[in-house]
């Protein structure tokens, strides 16, 4: 079933009679097209993707001209949109929430006049979003494939005189070189000290003795991957080995315990307790992992805050990434991402897991 199907059928099931999308993200997942200027308007009769004179005669030859109806109004898009729901009388017209400016939302409200304009859209396309098919499934696969690649490839490029920002480029030059349309987010690279925190920013300085963490992920036709390695610049010593230990050793039960009509938060909690158990209470500030798709944060959240009625279900992909992090000190992660599948798990992952040490 395609992306516009489900929609129709989401749409159907929320009462709306037409629904219009805004942000670039859910307008490439219903129609697979790339572009950052227009509206994309479907109602239970139409489904128009408009557009300007800049991407109209790329979209006409794209997959979207199966589904979707192209146009370049020579008016307002909003104006465009009006007349495609006053035409199939739609009078239920949901928009993106999320996404949506309060004066962009005014505005729908002005020109679309006599509909009921309400949020609701952000919500039903995320919830599509969330559970990804094959096709989803083999693009993620490519991009993880990439970072994969990336992995083996710094290994053999970092020296000890570079900064944090050339190994940080280098990863994302290699993706880009070998298949990848984008970075998936800003890669992470932080050494010594400033890997005490999870999101650090690479520095213009060379690479601190002690751990490097690398945060990193390739973007393949609007689908990215996410992985994390911990290395070691120079030697590791006893505290530093225990602590990569336990990483691992939650990071593996939270594989192992993985599967479908698992309790997300029993995720979190089974990891999180082998971290503050070992003696880093307090040292594992973030969720156990998220779920990843055309967004890099996206549903569902590994967390123990989470209701225990939310499930792995088949279709989600997420990723597991437990974290020791010491401030001031240094800190560790490592992660790999999964598809959750009706038979079990499926790891994108394949960069190897063992404590490397760069001298």
């Amino acid at each position: 079933m395609s992306h516009l199907s489900r929609l129709k059928e989401a749409m159907k099931t929320k009462g709306f009679d037409a629904v219009i999308i805004s942000s670039e993200i859910n307008q490439r997942y219903l129609t697979g097209f790339n572009y950052s200027d227009g509206l994309v308007v479907v109602t239970s009769k139409r489904a128009c993707l408009l557009t300007d004179f800049r991407y109209i005669e790329a979209a006409k030859g794209s997959r979207a001209a199966a589904e979707f109806e192209i146009m370049m109004p020579h008016i307002a898009m909003i104006k465009a949109a009006k007349e495609i729901i006053d035409g199939d009388g739609a009078r239920e017209i949901a928009v993106e929430e999320a996404t949506l400016a309060l004066a962009d939302y005014n505005r729908y409200c002005e020109v679309l006049e006599g509909c009921h304009v309400i949020g609701g859209a952000s919500a039903m396309t995320d919830g599509l979003r969330e559970f990804k098919d094959e096709e989803e499934i083999a693009k993620m696969q490519q991009a993880q494939d990439i970072a994969d690649l990336a992995f083996t490839h710094i290994l053999d490029f970092i020296k000890l005189d570079m900064t944090e920002q050339q190994v940080a480029l280098e990863l994302e030059f290699f993706m880009r070189a070998h298949g990848a349309e984008a970075a998936a987010f800003e890669t992470i690279a932080v050494s010594g000290a400033a890997s005490s925190m999870p999101h650090g920013v690479p520095r213009d300085v060379v690479l601190e003795k002690g751990f490097l963490t690398m945060d990193f992920g390739a973007r393949v036709d609007g689908y990215d991957s996410d992985m994390t390695r911990t290395i070691v610049i120079g030697k590791a010593d006893a505290d530093m080995k225990r602590l990569y230990d336990t990483v691992l050793k939650a990071q593996l039960a939270g594989l192992d315990l993985a599967a479908p009509g698992v309790p997300c938060c029993d995720m979190d909690i089974t990891a999180r307790n082998i971290i503050d158990g070992a003696g880093y209470e307090g040292c594992f500030g973030h969720s156990l992992g998220h779920g990843v798709g055309m967004y890099i944060h996206e549903a569902p959240s590994l967390s123990s805050r989470v209701p225990r009625e939310r499930l792995l279900t088949p279709g989600q992909i997420v990723t597991v990434e437990p974290g020791i992090y010491i401030e001031g000190k240094y800190g560790c992660r490592i992660e790999d991402m999964i598809a959750v599948l009706d038979n079990g798990i499926h790891n994108f992952t394949h960069s190897p897991k063992e404590l490397i040490e760069i001298c």
